[in-house]
């Protein structure tokens, strides 16, 4: 995740919040792994709390044995894809236990909870200004993040940056200055730089294209299943 490499065996429970990038390196011959994608809303809803109040907690947490072999059976289950309310159900329960399972105990420096809700609230916020909200010194809150989610607090803003500017553009926007600034982005220029450097590609090659449709093709089933 970012740039640390964690070792992950059976029953560990994963979770990463929006903008956190993660890849699988490796994985042994018996390998299984179950995802789950949820929007802030669907979380919101399913966990009974307001939109501003999903805690930022533990990014691992290792499942009993016994729920493990449950969790296993229920995630592999088949479902009617055409059954909206069935899916939203399991996928609901999933969503409850595995929050109360990563909230247990604290993982996340307090500092770095923060820190994270504050930049889902507002990606444009500066470092500073984060450090002004937590009330810490910006070097330690630096720290902190990058210690705790591998990535650097720089590049997490400008990932949570660059999905508003995508929300934004494939909900309508026209004017793409206005979406990048409102997305938290200095200026079109800042925001075209840093999508290329993070997606590989300019977002007039992204948009309407064919890696945009694959990608839509790719999540779209997740989203519908969660609304």
């Amino acid at each position: 995740m970012g740039e640390a490499v964690l070792s992950v065996f059976p029953g560990d429970l994963l979770w990463w919040p929006p903008g956190h990038d993660h890849v699988l390196l490796d994985a042994s011959p018996d390998f299984d792994l179950f995802v789950i994608g949820v929007t802030q809303e669907f979380s919101s809803r399913a966990l009974s709390l307001g939109s501003e109040s999903a805690r930022e907690e533990r990014v691992r947490s290792r499942l009993p044995s016994t729920e493990f072999a449950r969790w296993k059976e229920l995630s592999a289950a088949p479902v009617n894809p055409s059954d909206v309310p069935a899916i939203e159900a399991r996928v609901g329960d999933l969503w409850r236990e595995a929050h109360a399972y990563r909230t247990t105990l604290p993982f996340m420096h307090t500092l770095t909870r923060r820190t994270m809700l504050s930049l889902r609230r507002s990606p444009e916020l500066t470092r500073d200004d984060v450090a002004h909200l937590v009330r810490a010194y910006p070097t330690e809150v630096s720290r902190r993040f990058h210690k705790d989610m591998g990535l650097t607090l720089t590049a997490y803003r400008t990932r949570l940056r660059l999905l508003r500017f995508i929300h934004a553009v494939d909900n309508g926007a026209d004017n793409w200055l206005a979406a990048a600034l409102d997305a938290g982005f200095g200026s079109y220029s800042q925001c075209n730089r840093s999508f290329r450097q993070t997606l590989g590609c300019a977002p007039r090659a992204f948009f309407g294209t064919a890696l945009r449709l694959q990608m839509q093709e790719a999540f779209s089933p997740l989203d519908e299943s969660v609304r």
